[in-house]
């Protein structure tokens, strides 16, 4: 029994950690060829990032169909393979 709320517990942490709050940013660049974006961002606080302009990979090339240069974005940042990727970006407008 304390293995299973161990276990259930440090799946808690894990989520948890994973999960964060969006992110407010404006699209400045997209690369669709290399699947990357260009966003001038919020703080990131989860991975201590100031507030800056930087270019990250997207998780699904269609994000990029989604958004234009110049718009006003709310985006999800996650680490994956060591990576800074968007996992999620959703506009907000011009």
């Amino acid at each position: 029994m304390k293995r299973l709320l161990a276990t259930v517990a440090l799946l808690a942490v894990s989520l948890a950690a994973s999960a964060q709050a969006l992110v407010a940013g404006e699209v400045k660049k997209i690369d669709k060829p290399a699947g990357r974006i260009t966003l001038k961002h919020a703080e990131i606080k989860v991975y201590d990032m100031p507030g800056m302009t930087g270019a990250y990979k997207v998780q699904d090339p269609a994000m990029l169909d989604k958004v234009q240069v110049g718009d006003r974005v709310q985006f999800s940042l996650d680490r994956i393979n060591s990576v800074y990727t968007i996992t999620k970006i959703e506009p907000l407008g011009r």
